[in-house]
């Protein structure tokens, strides 16, 4: 049985972490004393859930968690250092904390360390995050336990909604774009006057033109999604950024 310790501080643990060049050792008390916290445990630097879904999301809502009091955002595996550290560079998540529980003393602690040796993994963590306040851990979202390697509740938008109830949606936008297009820009620039951050993929660099037929049925420029919706060009992303400011 997998332990919730809300209500308890986190375990008391030194992390040999390296740094540059040089081995450097980080307390439980340099992380969580006199800070909000999100932490986030997972099985495994470089697994396929991992790093497709839980660390990137974490990532990218980085500065939502921060606009809600957090302070930092830390991702913990049963990995060491060297692993850890490729692993951040690898996904470019630069928005997080990465932290090596080599010895798995910390996850020990939580209660969460598990045997995946059927995998050739030895022990690592179970999947879980928790929102940690001045050492004390106010939640705890952790995955059922169920064969395989659950991903339900410990993601960045459960624990986002936990601490800010009632916030309005983070918007998610990718801009499809070819070089040297006006419209682009504009639509660019409308989406960066809104403060919506998005992401453009550029026509021959990241997508064909088959690709944008394909998801978008349209062959004009620029392409823009919304939260899963298509909304079209300039003109129709204005209209509506205009609806999404008079609602």
């Amino acid at each position: 049985m997998l332990s919730n310790r809300e209500g308890q501080r986190v375990p008391e643990v030194t992390f040999r972490v390296r740094r540059v060049d040089s081995w450097q050792d980080v307390t439980t008390n340099d992380l969580f004393s006199g800070k909000t916290v999100v932490a986030f445990s997972l099985p495994g630097a470089f697994t396929p859930t991992c790093s497709s879904s839980h660390v990137p999301r974490y990532n990218q809502l980085a500065d939502a968690f921060k606009s809600h009091g957090v302070d930092e955002i830390v991702c913990i595996s049963v990995n060491d250092s060297f692993v850890m550290n490729e692993w951040q560079e690898d996904q470019q998540a630069w928005n997080l904390t990465f932290l090596p529980d080599g010895n798995g003393e910390f996850t020990e602690g939580m209660g969460m360390l598990v045997e995946k040796s059927d995998l050739g993994f030895g022990r690592r963590s179970w999947r879980y995050s928790m929102l940690v306040r001045d050492g004390v851990i106010e939640k705890m979202f952790i995955e059922p336990e169920v064969a395989g390697d659950p991903f339900d509740v410990s993601d960045a938008d459960t624990m986002l909604a936990y601490l800010a109830p009632g916030a309005s949606r983070v918007v998610d936008a990718a801009v499809f774009s070819r070089k040297g297009c006006p419209h682009c820009t504009r639509a660019k620039q409308a989406l960066t006057n809104a403060g919506i951050a998005f992401e453009e993929l550029v026509l021959n660099r990241d997508y064909s033109d088959r690709t944008l037929r394909a998801v978008a049925d349209r062959t004009t420029f620029p392409q823009v999604f919304i939260n899963g919706m298509h909304i079209g060009g300039a003109d129709d992303l204005e209209a509506w950024l205009r609806a999404r400011q008079a609602a």
